[in-house]
């Protein structure tokens, strides 16, 4: 060997990985102090014409756009399209939800370190506050979660205010969290649990889903015993339980654990699948919300039903207690809500009055739930419902579910009572109504209700559990069609096997027109 030309071509070696790492580290401090603070960036979209025709046509397909921060372009040839589900999608000539693609029609240098971000109109949160917080708890707890800032928004000419900013989930964010960053990253979806054909946003494995197939064909197992084998060898448990208890801590009734909605999943190469949490504008809404209820997806609910897991699951709720003191919280919200009041000054004195008003409900609401976390930490098991012969119970607490982006659930007032309702939108497709968790013992139950049904048309459904407005449990078919106009009575009879189990009662509508309401005061369970 020529030691003389092999020193040069080590230096060179060397002088080249050290400006690759030299330019990976200005990403992640260009990205850090970005979302650390500082003044509110104002992003400006241009579009051209044909782009915002394109936006109105297809949504949720990429049109071309030019982005700037101020006056220096930061995306010459970026991707923009909408996004939003459920109560937060809105239409391009409104107040839109976006997705950015820096370099989605060329390459282009990451903005802030990155090359994908989200930019979330916040219908459902007008303090601004929730994702930000959220965030700020989930990567204290040591839990993988997207960096949350604000960014004031104008597109296409259109000042379209103060806006959430969070950080995509792709394989910056996954190389940030994980060891190695090439597995199967997957998209939840909307309300979608694990044997559904969820979309794959990265990876570059075989794209052929064995891996969600494995989780759900284990979670479906009748053999309680052997379902938990299989689930341990293939889900991270201890991260997994950790997860759960963060999102009931959290209040975010829209996330996995209960409700099967907002989260992704990602499987590392060699190592056990974790789940990652999304879609958090709505947490903290009830200060009371119970973590010590069963969730309903089919995993948590799985590996809740493990005595042994139970128990963990009881001791992160005690050991993530401190991430909820709402003193500390409420002080490092102060600089976010400062920064927010001086950009929406600018965007109106009406914004900023909202704003300030609902982030004192919000700091409210963050102390009320502390004080219920410690309560619950220290609360025992819940225990099966009690029935005297011959005497329903009436079953209060219900949640509101929807698998379709435009219905309508809420609770309303009819002919001087209270009623939950459930309507079709123009989508001409609705699965949506309420769920409620309740512990029984074993025997045979009759669950009640009164039904108000209005216009109601049959959506065509290849194995569905039930048509129309009806009632149900989870896991099983009603024979009864709740088509039409009219107001009855119906029943559902049900047997619990097991010595005692966690049954999910359902007030469903399952339509391509119409509406279903079931009147809140008799909704009641009997035990035969």
């Amino acid at each position: 060997m020529n030691l003389r030309r092999s020193i040069p071509m080590r230096a060179l070696l060397l002088a080249f990985m050290s400006l690759a790492l030299a330019g990976s580290a200005a990403l992640r401090d260009d990205a850090t102090l970005f979302f650390k603070g500082g003044r509110i960036p104002r992003i400006v979209i241009e579009l051209a014409p044909e782009a915002i025709e394109a936006l109105r046509k297809e949504p949720r397909a990429y049109a071309p756009c030019v982005v700037r921060e101020g006056d220096r372009v930061v995306g010459e040839k970026a991707g923009i399209k909408l996004k939003g589900a459920a109560g937060s999608f809105q239409e391009f000539d409104a107040r839109p939800a976006f997705t950015i693609n820096i370099d989605k029609f060329g390459e282009a240098a990451p903005y802030h370190g990155l090359a994908k971000f989200h930019l979330n109109n916040s219908v459902q949160d007008e303090s601004l506050l929730s994702e930000w917080t959220c965030s700020e708890i989930l990567r204290s707890a040591d839990q993988p979660a997207t960096r949350v800032t604000h960014a004031r928004v104008m597109v296409a000419g259109r000042d379209l205010g103060v806006y959430v900013l969070k950080e995509a989930f792709d394989e910056k964010f996954l190389a940030r969290n994980f060891k190695a960053a090439t597995g199967n990253l997957y998209d939840g979806g909307f309300c979608q649990d694990l044997d559904a054909e969820l979309e794959r946003d990265e990876g570059k494995g075989a794209d052929d889903r064995a891996d969600l197939r494995a989780i759900a064909q284990a979670c479906a197992d009748p053999d309680m015993k052997k379902r938990w084998e299989r689930i341990e060898k293939l889900v991270d448990i201890e991260h997994f339980v950790r997860f759960v208890a963060l999102e009931a801590m959290l209040g975010h009734w829209d996330g996995y654990a209960f409700n099967a909605n907002n989260y992704r999943l990602y499987f590392e190469p060699g190592r056990k699948a974790r789940f990652l949490p999304h879609g958090m504008d709505q947490c903290f809404g009830d200060p009371g919300a119970s973590v010590l209820e069963s969730p309903h997806a089919m995993l948590a609910r799985s590996v809740m039903r493990n005595p042994e897991w139970r128990k963990l699951y009881r001791k992160q709720i005690t050991r993530l207690l401190p991430e909820f003191d709402a003193k500390k919280l409420i002080k490092r919200l102060e600089p976010v809500q400062r920064r927010l009041q001086d950009e929406l000054g600018e965007v109106g004195v009406e914004p900023a009055r909202v704003q300030a008003e609902r982030a004192k409900e919000f700091a409210d609401r963050l102390a009320a739930r502390e004080v219920s976390l410690r309560e619950q930490s220290v609360a025992p098991e819940p225990k099966p419902l009690v029935f005297r012969k011959g005497v329903a119970v009436a079953i209060t607490g219900w949640h509101s579910m929807s698998e379709s982006e435009d219905a309508t659930v809420e609770e309303a007032e009819i002919g001087g009572a209270q009623w939950y309702r459930a309507a079709c939108g123009v989508s001409g497709k609705c699965v949506a109504g309420w769920r409620r968790s309740v512990l029984l013992t074993k025997g045979r139950y009759r669950f009640e209700a009164l039904i108000r049904l209005e216009g109601v048309e049959r959506l065509v459904e290849e194995g569905a559990p039930g048509v129309g407005g009806g009632i149900r449990c989870a896991a099983s078919v009603r024979s009864e069609a709740g088509l039409g106009s009219g107001e009855s009575k119906a029943s559902f009879e049900f047997e619990v096997s097991e010595e005692i189990a966690d049954v999910e009662l359902v007030l469903e509508l399952r339509a391509s027109h119409g509406s279903a309401a079931f009147r809140i005061d008799s909704l009641r369970l009997a035990r035969e």
